[in-house]
């Protein structure tokens, strides 16, 4: 007989019992990641079917068989038998439910994920379209990004207007 315990946030605990083991499985899935963990315990063969307990330390699984009542920690990270009886006295009782398997049926084990589905592919970017900037210092004025080249020339040295033909600035003598 086997057992599944839902434990939120993505968390499935599976609980079988093969003969004098209790097999546990701890399966996490996520968007795009899958998780399982597995451990098994000589617990004998159980009276009652198990159950699932949350608390604020964790979660904790009681098995009742022959032997008496035994405890198992459940993280995310593992899992491991306590030699002792934890304190549930503020436990909430997670639900069970019955499972069944066929001999060898394999149902409790995470299904593959699918395959992502190709991208599709960018569209082109289009051109960037600037707007007109215009400065202007003193008496001297510049435009950037405008379609009309208004002739006017600046010696890059000290910008002042020079001619078209100059070659030399009439202001500070800078080559041009």
């Amino acid at each position: 007989m086997a057992y599944l315990c839902d434990l939120g946030r993505g968390q499935r605990l599976y609980i079988e019992n093969q003969g004098m083991q209790t097999v546990l499985t701890l399966s996490n899935s996520s968007p795009g990641q899958q998780q399982q963990a597995s451990s098994s315990f000589q617990t004998g063969r159980w009276v009652i079917p198990p159950t699932v307990f949350r608390t604020a330390t964790g979660i904790f699984l009681r098995i009742e068989s022959q032997s008496g009542s035994q405890f198992v920690f459940v993280q995310a990270n593992g899992m491991a038998l306590l030699n002792g009886i934890p304190d549930l006295s503020n436990a909430e009782a997670i639900a069970v439910v019955s499972v069944t398997m066929e001999s060898g049926d394999n149902d409790y084990t995470m299904k593959p994920m699918e395959p992502m589905k190709p991208m599709e592919p960018m569209k082109p970017m289009e051109p960037m379209k600037m707007n007109p900037m215009q400065m202007q210092m003193g008496n001297m004025s510049m435009q950037i990004g405008t379609s009309a080249i208004s002739g006017k020339r600046f010696c890059t040295q000290c910008g002042a207007s020079v001619g078209e033909n100059d070659r030399f600035c009439a202001s500070c003598g800078h080559r041009l």
